[in-house]
């Protein structure tokens, strides 16, 4: 039977990508959402994930889409009802929470499915398998996005715990720690900080791996024109470069087709996250959320123009 699922938080991401996965796969159910300010048409709507818990015991799943300050609350409510958990990335407001949520949903033997979509994208899985065995010798992440065109009008991104230009940039970190053979760390950092916002909309990272091997990683919200999602990786014997955000990749400039079966991000994330529920597994990697964490932690803050929402 079809898991009947709850969908927490009815915003941009929700509507693009959320319900059309959902829509689009027999394993789920969408049968009801909780937002103070949105409903879905067809579905029972509720203002809290409180009262959605509460009028609906049948569900046996929640996804979580809010912005990340309010995912712990969500999550824990959820957990102690009893459902499965799925959550949007950034995972929430701190590496503590993430560690807390794992264990509720052991102790309750529930499924947490703490996701990074930019891992699914079609041409990550060849990049990690191309990767192995060889030796890493440097790398560069170049993610740069216009903000107005993708979080518009959206204060939260630029408050405390926001993330600011890291909510996108996590997406590469994410990339990153799944394609490499060996950990990385945090070695420089320099964040850009609107003098009027509590966020950074830019960052500048140097990243070494255990070997020493350095990546950087640029990450800024003012791009106009051509949106940038790169992530380019230089070996001893060759140098793969993935764009569009994990989508498309490259070995030695030559296009590597990707599998068919592996189109679309968010269908791929909910085919996992029916895997992990029938399996009673749960998936949680908080690595590239430490990355940011360790970037505010040892970063050379700057003030930068003001930002306007």
């Amino acid at each position: 039977m079809a898991l009947k699922l709850g969908l927490v938080g009815i915003g941009k991401i929700a509507r693009d990508q959320h319900i059309p996965a959902l829509v689009a796969d027999p394993r789920f159910e969408l049968v009801a959402c909780a937002s103070r300010n949105a409903r879905v048409e067809g579905v029972a709507s509720f203002a809290s994930v409180e009262a959605m818990l509460a009028e609906m015991p049948a569900l046996d799943a929640i996804s979580i889409c809010t912005p990340p300050n309010a995912h712990f609350e969500a999550a824990l409510a959820a957990l102690r009802a009893g459902k499965h958990v799925m959550l949007e990335k950034p995972p929430a407001a701190t590496t503590r929470q993430i560690a807390l949520l794992q264990a509720e949903a052991a102790r309750h033997g529930r499924t947490l499915f703490q996701t990074w979509h930019s891992r699914f994208g079609a041409g990550v899985d060849a990049a990690r398998d191309w990767l192995r065995g060889r030796t890493l010798t440097g790398g560069t992440i170049t993610w740069k996005e216009d903000v107005y065109e993708w979080h518009p009008g959206q204060q939260w991104i630029w408050d405390a715990g926001g993330l600011g230009v890291f909510d996108p940039g996590i997406n590469a970190l994410s990339v990153l720690t799944e394609v490499l053979a060996e950990e990385a760390f945090v070695h420089k950092a320099v964040l850009e900080f609107p003098e009027n916002q509590q966020a950074p909309i830019a960052a500048h990272l140097d990243l070494r791996t255990e070997a020493g091997v350095t990546v950087k990683a640029e990450f800024d919200f003012r791009q106009k024109g051509e949106q940038i999602w790169d992530v380019e990786l230089v070996t001893t014997t060759g140098r793969l470069r993935l764009s569009q955000g994990g989508g498309v990749l490259e070995i030695d400039g030559r296009p590597v087709a990707a599998d068919a079966a592996l189109a679309g991000e968010y269908p791929r994330l909910y085919a996992r996250f029916a895997e992990l529920c029938a399996a009673g597994q749960s998936e949680v990697d908080w690595r590239p959320f430490q990355l940011v964490a360790d970037a505010f932690l040892i970063g050379e803050r700057r003030t930068v123009a003001p930002h306007q929402v």
